[in-house]
Order: C-alpha cells, then sequence, then structure tokens
C-alpha cells in the first residue's frame, strides 16, 4: 500500500507538471531583468509608466507583504475583476481567497483617478492603452476585518490589432514582477520623498546627465531616470556601468536621454473601449489560441508538453516494472 501511494503521488506530481506548461514563466527580478525587455518595440513603453505608479501606490512591509492600498471592487483607478479563462497566468489555489484584478484601461471611467503622467504621458507613443497590470489579491479576516495582501503582480497586453486576437492578452508578452523588482522600482518615486538623481544614477551604474533629465522631466525627474536606465541607456553604445560617484560626463547630450518625441515603429495607436477588458475577463475562450499566437510558440509549448508526457511514460514504465518484479 505503501508503494502504491508513493505511485499516486508521484504521478499527481507529474500531471501538475504538465498542466503548468500553459502558464507564463518569464520573471522579472530587478532593473537590469526590465532592460532585456524591448520597451517601445514588443512592448508599450507605457507599461513602465503604469508600473512606476503600481509600485509606488501600494505599500510593502518589512516581510516583502505587499499590502493593497485601494479598493479594486469599488473599481479604484479603474481596475476591476479578471477572469483568467485565457488560462494566461496561474490556476487560482483551490481555497478560494484569491481573485485576479487588472488595471490599466485608460477609458474606464475611474482611470482619471490616475496621475496625469500615467493617463496624459509625456511621450506621445505612450498613448496606446494596451498595456495593463493583473496582480492576485489574497483576502483574509483578521479579527473580524478584512485584510488584502497582494501576492503576484504581472505586466501583460493586448494583441495588437494585427494579430486579430480580439481583446485577449498575449502570454508572450506578459511577465511577472518580483517584490524585489518593485522596491527598487519604489525608489524612483516622484514627489516630496523623491531620492536625488546623483544618488540614483550612481547606485544603478547609469551614464545619464542629470542636468539634462531635469531639465526634460522637471518635477517627474526620478521617473525619466528610470525611463533613461530601462530604454534609453541600454540602446547606446557609450554606456558606462561602473560610472565614478561625483564624476560628470560633459559630453553628454541631450538626445541620449529620454526624449519627448520617442518614435515607435512597430505599433499603432489602439483605443481600447471600456468594456473591452471586462468581456474577455468574464468570457471563456479557445485556450489553444492565446498559447499559442505564433507558430514559433506553439512548436515551444508543444515540445515541452511532448518531453514531459514522455517523462510521465518512462517513469509509470519503470514504477510498474519494479511492482510486478
Amino acid at each position: 500500500m505503501k508503494i502504491s501511494g508513493r505511485v499516486t503521488w508521484c504521478c499527481v506530481a507529474l500531471l501538475l507538471a504538465l498542466t503548468s506548461v500553459s502558464a507564463v514563466q518569464k520573471t522579472l527580478r530587478s532593473i537590469n531583468d526590465l532592460k532585456k525587455i524591448n520597451f517601445g518595440q514588443s512592448v508599450p513603453m507605457h507599461s513602465l509608466l503604469l508600473l512606476h505608479w503600481f509600485a509606488n501606490e501600494i505599500d510593502i512591509d518589512n516581510n516583502n507583504i505587499i499590502e493593497l492600498t485601494f479598493d479594486p471592487n469599488r473599481e479604484d483607478y479603474g481596475s476591476h475583476h479578471y477572469g483568467n479563462y485565457e488560462g494566461v497566468l496561474d490556476p487560482l489555489p483551490w481555497v478560494n481567497q484569491h481573485r485576479y484584478y487588472t488595471i490599466g484601461n485608460l477609458n474606464e471611467e475611474t482611470s482619471t483617478q490616475l496621475p496625469p503622467y500615467v493617463v496624459d504621458p509625456m511621450i506621445e507613443d505612450m498613448r496606446r492603452n494596451m498595456d495593463r497590470i493583473v496582480f492576485r489579491v489574497r483576502e483574509q479576516n483578521i479579527h473580524g476585518q478584512a485584510y488584502q495582501t497582494i501576492d503576484q503582480v504581472y505586466i501583460t497586453q493586448h494583441y495588437d490589432t494585427s494579430e486579430n486576437q480580439g481583446t485577449l492578452y498575449d502570454p508572450a508578452h506578459t511577465y511577472r514582477i518580483t517584490t524585489n523588482l518593485l522596491r527598487q522600482i519604489r525608489e524612483f518615486s516622484v514627489g516630496e520623498d523623491q531620492q536625488p538623481l546623483s544618488y540614483l544614477r550612481n547606485r544603478f551604474g547609469s551614464s545619464a546627465d542629470d542636468f539634462d533629465i531635469e531639465s526634460t522631466w522637471g518635477e517627474l525627474a526620478c521617473l525619466g531616470l528610470l525611463l533613461y536606465i530601462v530604454i534609453q541607456e541600454k540602446q547606446s553604445s557609450k554606456q558606462q556601468n561602473n560610472r565614478p560617484g561625483n564624476g560628470r560626463n560633459p559630453g553628454n547630450k541631450r538626445e541620449h536621454n529620454v526624449p519627448r518625441n520617442v518614435q515607435n515603429q512597430d505599433y499603432v495607436a489602439l483605443n481600447m473601449g471600456d468594456d473591452e477588458d471586462r468581456v474577455a475577463s468574464r468570457r471563456p475562450v479557445n485556450t489553444e489560441s492565446d498559447c499559442c499566437n505564433t507558430f514559433t510558440s506553439c512548436i515551444m509549448y508543444c515540445f515541452l508538453a511532448c518531453v514531459i508526457v514522455i517523462v510521465i511514460v518512462i517513469v509509470l514504465g519503470i514504477i510498474i516494472y519494479y511492482l510486478n518484479k
């Protein structure tokens, strides 16, 4: 009986591994990971603005617990429930204490609560309303009071209109955001608590010119520096990763910093309707088309599935062989 019990648990574990193939696996853990994303090409630059706001809106305690500071059930900041029927994200735990929510649709009436730099960004090609943040909330009742924490955060986006996928989220451009990355982004906060640019520049090994950043972005200088580090600096062949603490490069020119008219040649404006996110979150869809939006991704998922199936067959064969021996 002990052996058969182990066999059962082995089969369950392997089957769970098989079913998790379609779930998102890409994780961004630091600013350096953000640099690897093609913002402005395959991923909207506006998602950085939305992520910057979100990271500075939520609270993170000393135990890395993310506390929710607004009510998505009340549709604060344009947020609302997301059903994950496409299977882009991990299935919810069996214990009914978790829900997914999405935020970022600028056509929602309550999205006007977002700061101006998100709703009306300085850079024109950011206004495409494709990007979203999806977060998973765990609801607990502690001493008779409802307590909500966030245990998963993702950036994602709708498919481009040319892909004819409707309002579904694109799994190929869905990334999980760790608490560590949220903490790093919080260092670029704007307002009264913002850090000196020189400190942030040196801390993250940037070659940015403080004067140019401040002249371009004003009170949003820390945000401008973040965009420069993530988008502009990685494209420069003169990037300096280990700049001295108080050094200043007089040769830096304004065109190396984040301009107001950054061009984006890969995407056209997309104006998602008010109800499209909601329809997509409530409607069961064909998950096969979501997981395989391109031929290459189909091959990848099929290959991984075949490998896991082969492993299952081999393991079960070995177990059956020894049981019958």
